[in-house]
This record gives structure tokens, sequence and C-alpha cells, in this order.
């Protein structure tokens, strides 16, 4: 029960806001901090703070124009700080983080007068490292920039230009103008000029560090702990529990979380917590270890304790080495089974099993990776002890870089042997679904052809019910679209919600049916035949558009993307911007910069730009969705889960593949009404949505735009 003081804070709070910005109260928006706060105010606690009693998880679908950040915060806040808890939020975007923190959060907190501390959670590589800025100077002064190796496989062999940028960053950190965020730097770098400059965990020395005092990171994280609201990410939730809570965020027993853009987390966790290596790259890296570990053994030849630790490391890297030689032509024999007319060779096992003879080779592997580890962690934590003793025989600046250096070989080991163990292990099928495992053909530089091993969970569902739900104060979940045809069942199924999940759905804010409206042309061809379907779309496709305005089209597949785009007409081709020429973001500028001039300008996008992409007004009048965004059938993940649904005598379809199409549907239709000025209208060219069953179902599920059926 909601106490009265909370409830006429957290009205009060509406008030003044409403009241500051000249706004109306939203009846959708009203029922979302009703769900929310009723929700929260349950829970019971005991004398310690921890939650006995009481649902944890609360979950709303708001569609947009709700003001869904608004109603979460004027919830939780409030009864987070009558609870001694805190709030974590995580979005699943960056556009959605740094609008929360430069715009939405402070507008709430200057219209209500109230006083929370709020921080912005980014990963560690996000954050420049002073030591390694550092390195990086010294490296170019002593002109051994060709030679000097930050990782594995990159070379730090810098331009003068990025020379530049760097002694200029260099400059700004001594002098306070800025404070090592990567996204607060004025300049664009590229992914390889900036890695340079970052450490993971296990590079980083932490306390010890003798730039602690200067350390981007730990400064940034220093503020956190002093947050009542930490803004961060999805990716980010998923890594501190990977590490077991509160390592990175807050306790999850002192957190009340609030998913964003809910609808991806179930995705986001198993991509998190999948994994693969290649067998010839990771030989490869094996025996450069080996070498780069012979390379520091002369220079160690005052500390013979640590030089006799690093013997150790090359006898292990080599059985690893050997142990990967011998497993190759194992698993070519299994890849053979995907057979010679598959453009990409892949072999799913079957039920994620990948047989008594793998597994028996992977619990070999495991074991080896295991102590390679193990040796690994041990010469760290020797390392780190050299670098707080004083008198150690060798200079602290070689022992930093060899530290360094055993967290890179750490981190790859470390996820190897995740790998190998999961392949070792066999799945209980009847209490729970498999990993998906499976074998693929790359190749590397020089075109030489490797196998990929790789391995996913199949059920986020797990891992939150273990991680989460059983832990946390308190949850919210929310997004425009967690429903699909119509229940949030398969939504509770996905993400493991508990039993007693308290399920919202409140009003909509937008008026779609004066808004736009919905048609299904006849073209003569429907998706279930992709070619007279592409075929169909390329005589279609330029009449349909309006090639003046402002138009997205929305592709299942890249192939088809590409074929339509290739055999449009040249005058249609001059206004399409097709995903993959430019980034994402690149299109999305051109767009806009093209209807600014008042030209017109379409996008040709995959499931990228089907959601999370905000168009208003004259940025999009018309959405083209090509075909029915069903999953591809052999996606390992999806195949390995199909199968165990099988066994237990589920139609996967159903269950899985129409579920995730009618979610991807109803994602696509809402980048088209933003607000509540917005007008436009959907063509969906894929009959299947009228003319079979389950189209109506998923057609009954979208917003209700003024219908055009033929």
């Amino acid at each position: 029960m909601l106490e009265e003081e909370l409830r006429n804070t957290i009205q009060g709070g509406y008030r003044a806001f409403l009241d500051s910005n000249g706004l109306r109260p939203r009846l959708g928006q009203k029922q979302m901090i009703a769900a929310i706060a009723n929700s929260l105010g349950s829970i019971n606690s005991d004398a310690e703070g921890h939650r006995k009693a009481g649902n944890p998880v609360c979950v709303v679908e708001a569609g947009t124009g709700t003001g869904k950040t608004l109603a979460y915060l004027l919830a939780a806040l409030p009864i987070a700080r009558h609870r001694g808890k805190r709030v974590v939020i995580a979005t699943g975007t960056v556009a959605l983080q740094e609008q929360l923190v430069n715009r939405d959060i402070p507008a709430l907190l200057k219209s209500t007068g109230w006083d929370y501390r709020i921080s912005l959670a980014k990963g560690r590589g996000r954050y420049l490292c002073p030591v390694r800025l550092e390195q990086c100077l010294d490296s170019v002064t002593a002109k051994d920039s060709g030679q000097f190796m930050f990782e594995d496989e990159i070379s730090f062999n810098p331009t003068g230009k990025l020379i530049a940028s760097y002694r200029a960053m260099n400059d700004a950190l001594q002098t306070d103008q800025w404070a090592g965020d990567r996204d607060a730097w004025s300049e664009s770098l590229e992914d390889s000029d900036w890695r340079p400059l970052t450490v993971d965990r296990r590079q980083c020395a932490g306390r010890r560090c003798r730039l602690i005092r200067e350390c981007c990171f730990f400064n940034a994280r220093d503020a956190l702990d002093q947050a009542d609201c930490i803004v961060a990410n999805h990716d980010l939730v998923m890594a501190d529990l990977a590490l077991g809570g509160g390592v990175i965020l807050p306790p999850p027993e002192d957190t009340i979380y609030l998913f964003d853009e809910g609808h991806r987390i179930a995705g986001t966790a198993l991509n998190h917590f999948a994994g693969s290596c290649r067998l010839r790259t990771t030989s490869q890296w094996l025996g450069k270890m080996q070498k780069q570990v012979d390379s520091w053994y002369e220079l160690l030849k005052d500390a013979p304790e640590i030089q006799s630790r690093l013997e150790k490391l090359t006898a292990a890297a080599g059985d690893a080495e050997k142990l990967l030689g011998l497993v190759y032509p194992v698993l070519e024999k299994s890849l053979a089974q995907a057979g010679d007319g598959d453009a990409e060779p892949r072999w799913c096992y079957p039920n994620g099993d990948p047989g008594e003879d793998v597994r028996e080779l992977a619990g070999h592997l495991a074991q080896t990776f295991g102590v390679l580890s193990t040796l690994l962690e041990v010469l760290s934590d020797r390392l780190g002890d050299a670098m707080d003793e004083p008198h150690f025989p060798v200079p602290r600046v070689d022992i930093e870089q060899l530290f360094q250096q055993v967290g890179i070989w750490q981190g790859r080991t470390d996820s190897v042997l995740k790998l190998w163990c999961c392949y070792a292990r066999e799945d209980d099928l009847a209490n729970s679904s498999p990993y998906a495992r499976w074998l693929s053909l790359e190749q590397q530089a020089g075109g030489v052809l490797d196998i990929q091993v790789s391995a996913s969970p199949t059920d986020a569902g797990g891992l939150f019910r273990e991680n989460l739900w059983q832990r946390c104060h308190a949850a919210v979940i929310t997004s425009a679209t967690l429903r699909t045809l119509g229940k949030f069942e398969n939504f509770g199924k996905r993400c493991g919600l508990p039993a007693d999940t308290a399920f919202t759905a409140v009003a909509g804010a937008f008026d779609f049916a004066r808004a736009g409206s919905l048609s299904v042309p006849d073209i003569g061809a429907d998706g279930s035949d992709s070619k007279a379907h592409t075929d169909a779309l390329i005589r279609t496709m330029p009449e349909l558009v309006d090639w003046s305005e402002g138009t997205l089209v929305l592709f299942a597949s890249r192939r088809q993307m590409e074929q339509v785009y290739e055999q449009l007409p040249d005058a249609c081709r001059e206004s399409i911007l097709l995903q993959g020429q430019w980034a994402n973001q690149e299109i999305v500028r051109r767009h806009r910069a093209t209807i600014d001039k008042g030209a017109g300008s379409a996008i040709f996008g995959l499931a990228s730009f089907a959601e999370g992409m905000d168009f208003p007004g004259d940025y999009c009048r018309h959405v083209v969705i090509a075909k029915l965004p069903f999953s591809v059938p052999d996606d390992p993940v999806y195949q390995t889960l199909s199968g165990w649904l099988e066994l237990r005598g589920v139609n996967p379809f159903m269950e899985l593949m129409l579920p995730d199409a009618s979610l991807r549907l109803h994602q696509a239709c809402g980048r088209l009404i933003r607000t509540e000025q917005d007008t436009g209208r959907i063509t969906i060219l894929d009959r299947r949505i009228v003319s079979k069953r389950y189209g109506r179902q998923m057609l009954d599920d979208l917003p209700p735009f003024r219908r055009e059926l033929n």
C-alpha cells in the first residue's frame, strides 16, 4: 500500500510539471504513474531493507506519445528515496540515454523542485586511460610507433593527425577541460584510433595505478556512488549481472530498475551471454602469445619468480595450441554435414547436442584453457603486487605494460574457456531449453578458411530469474510494444517473469485512425515466393513511392533490398539512401538534410531502421514494409529452440516465429506517427497479412490506422 505522503509527493510533482510546462494531463500517463506507484508501493521490506513480500516486477506497455519517461520517474524516484534504494534506468539506445540525462530528467527536476543526483553510467571502454595515453605519447617520442603493440592484432602506428589529437587530449585533461569521456570529445574518432587509449577491467590496475587520481573511469565511478539515479543501458546491466551484480552498478538488492525500450532486453541478454572463437585464429594467437612471453623473459632476468611463471605460461599456451590442432579435423567432419550447396556453410547441432566425442574433446580443451586461465590470474596478481613494491628490480613502467598485456591474454583466454565449458556440458533437456551450438566456415585475411565455433543460450528467462528478478528490490519494464497478438504471455516467457508480475497496457496518446492509413495492395506475389515477390517489388516500387517526400522502405533481408535497389531506374536510385552505403547515423543525417531542403528522400533499410529511429513530420510520410518480418528459419538459436519445442509437442511457428514477427511489424509501423501532429500512410506489400489466418492476427495487433484493404 502506497503511503499517503508518497502519494501526495507524486501527485504534487505531476501537477507542478504540467503547470510549469503548460501541459494537460494525459490519461495513459496517469494510468502508468498509478500502475508503477501501486506496484512499488506493494513491496514490503524487513528491518534491513530487503524485500520480503510483494511482486517485484511491473510491466507497462505504453504507446509513443504517452510520456513514459515522466511517468516512471515521477513514480519511482520518491519511492526509491523513501525506501533507501537507488534507481537504475536502463535504455536500449544511446540516443535515449542522452535524452534522459540532457533533457527529460533536468526538465522534471526544474519543474518540481525535486533534488536528486543523476549520473550517466558507461562502460570502461568509453573512458580514456591516462596510463595508456602516456604510453602512446612516449612511444611517439621514442619513434618506435611501428613496433609498440597495444593489442595482439593491432600495431600502434598513428598518423600525424592522430598524434596531434592525442596531444590535444592530453592538454585538455591537464587543464580540466575534458574528463576523458569519448562521447564528450569534440572530434570523431574511429574505434581503431580510440582503442589504444582504453583498457578493460583485467588490464586496469585499479587503486594500485600510479595515475589513479587522474583516472577518468574511476572519477566517473565515484560520481555513480553519490547518485540517486543512474542512467545506463541494457548491455551495462547485463555486464554487471554477469560479474555477479553490484560490481559496476549498485547491488540488485538495493536497486529499483527501470527498463525503458524493454522489448529489447531478452535479445540483449542472449547476445551478451553468447560466445564464439575461430580455431586457426585462436591457435595463431596462442603462438603469438608464446613469442610475446619470450620477448619479456630477458627483460625480467632480475625477477626470477616472474620468469618462472612465464615459463609455465609458455608451456600451457603450447599445450592449448596443440590440442586445438587436434580438434580441427573433428569439427571439420561435423561441418561437412552442412552440405556443399550452402553459400555460407554452417552446421547447427540438433538440439544443441554436439555428441559425446565432441563433448569429450571440449572437456579436455576446457581443462587446458582452465590451467592457462589460472596461470594468467596468478601472474596478474603477482604483477599487481610488484607495482606496490618500491624496490622491485624491474622498472614500474615495464611492469605496467606486462600487466596490461596479461590482462589482454586473460580476456581472450577466459572467453575461449567459457565456450569450451559450454560445449563440454550436457544440457538438461527435461527441465530447460538447450544452448544453441553451431559451427560455421569463415574466411580469414588472405582467403584462408577457418572454423568458427559458437554457442548461445536460447532462453533469456533463466538468466533473468537467477540473476535479477529473485534479487532486485523491484523492476519496471516499459515499451510501446510488449504485447504480441494482444497478450503479454510471450514477453513474460521470454524474460522469465514471475507468475505474479503486474501487467498493464495504458491508453495510447494518438488518434491513429485520423493520423494515418494502412493499405495492403495486391502486387501479384506475396512473401512466400522470394523470387516472384522481389520481381513484383521492382515493378511496383517506382509508382508506389512518392519520390518527392520522406519515405522509409523496410526489408526483411539484405539480399532482397539490394536486388530491388540495383534494378530500380536511375531516377529512383538518386533519391534512395541504402543501408550499408554509409553508417546508419550518416544516412539519417543525409535524409534529414535532404528533406529540410524541400526535396524527397527514401531510406531503404533493414531491422535496425524498423525500431528506435525517430522521423517526425515530413521526415517520414510513408512507411513501406516489403515483407512480413519473420525470423530466418535456419538461425541457430531459433533452430535449436524450435527443435526442442517440437520434442515437447509445441508448434514453434506459433510459439516463436509468429509472436516475434508480430512484434517486429508493430515496431516498423511505429516509425510513422511520432507526434500528435504527424500524418502519413503505411503500405504492406505482403498479401499474407490478409490472406492467411495468422496474418489477420498480426493485422489486428497493429495500431488502429484507417484500413484500406483491397
